[in-house]
């Protein structure tokens, strides 16, 4: 009975299969599904042993968390412990040390925000790091007089999307905040402007996989938008025209091509853009590129 009780500790509670631990990361993973069953260990290899050399010092030394550009006070802050203080002078000066000045207030909202939508959106970290440093050198340059904080991370974390080249759309940035657009819109034309900040447009073809993925189709279907929208981009200006117009439009394109019933409400729901606007698109790749459905 011991035996068995073991032996499924050891096993993955999804498929059985056996765990690894992953030294470099501090996980428990399974084998073969790839689960994390436990993270973050905690290394205590170290602990208690003396060290004779430099080298032996250096691999047994012991450091506090990473200094990260997502902290207000990047990490490096003291916190004083109130209770076991008796001295009244001492007690004052904790109590003084607690308030915060509304620049970091400021930094602290902001960074807490900023974290809130992307952690919401599955944004890598240094795409959090870029959009940290724009609403920092922004706030240097007060930037931020007379517009909303809330605002400025939006439009700071858009900018940062299309800097890195991650494939979001500011409609699924303002989906996750709590501003209108019309406020996001200026503090980002704001940013571009004193920040001489150059970026290129989004790329359609970058968005195409996530709304096949959403719509349930084939990968000869993505194969075929890809080609839709490559012949449309490589001959002809999309400046001005939303992304999702038309990769809504080359989809329900192919989708007609390979005559597949997907109805234009589906592609409309899936890519977030109206029917109007997947008809024009639609009939703009399908004139231009010469295409007989």
């Amino acid at each position: 009975m011991m035996a068995k009780t073991s032996e499924q500790v050891n096993a993955c509670p999804e498929c059985g299969g056996a765990i690894i631990y992953v030294e470099e990361k501090g996980e428990d993973v399974c084998e073969q599904c790839g689960l994390i069953i436990h993270e973050r260990a905690v290394d205590s290899s170290h602990s208690g042993k003396r060290a004779y050399t430099n080298q032996e010092k250096e691999s047994r030394e012991h450091t506090g968390a990473p200094i990260s550009i997502l902290l207000p006070d990047m990490g490096l802050s003291t916190v004083i412990d109130k209770e076991k203080i008796t001295n009244p002078d001492l007690k004052r000066a904790a109590k003084w040390n607690t308030r915060i000045t509304w620049q970091k207030r400021n930094l602290l909202i902001a960074s807490t925000e900023l974290k809130r939508i992307g952690s919401n959106l599955n944004l890598p970290i240094h795409v959090k790091e870029e959009a940290m440093r724009l609403y920092i050198e922004a706030f240097k340059r007060k930037l931020l007089r007379g517009r909303s904080i809330n605002a400025m991370v939006a439009a700071c974390l858009y900018l940062a999307c299309r800097a890195k080249n991650i494939p979001r759309t500011l409609q699924e940035i303002l989906d996750d905040s709590s501003v209108k657009a019309k406020d996001v819109r200026r503090s980002m034309s704001v940013l571009v402007r004193e920040l001489n900040f150059k970026t290129q447009s989004t790329d359609p073809m970058a968005l195409i996989p996530r709304y096949i993925s959403d719509l349930g189709l084939d990968a000869e279907i993505e194969g075929l938008t890809n080609k839709i929208l490559k012949a449309y981009i490589s001959n002809f200006s999309i400046s001005g025209k939303d992304p999702k117009g038309l990769c809504a439009g080359a989809i329900y394109l192919a989708c007609r091509i390979r005559e597949l019933e997907v109805t234009q409400q589906q592609i409309v729901d899936a890519v977030g853009v109206t029917e109007v606007t997947l008809r024009s698109r639609y009939k703009e790749l399908k004139t231009k590129l010469k295409v007989e459905v």
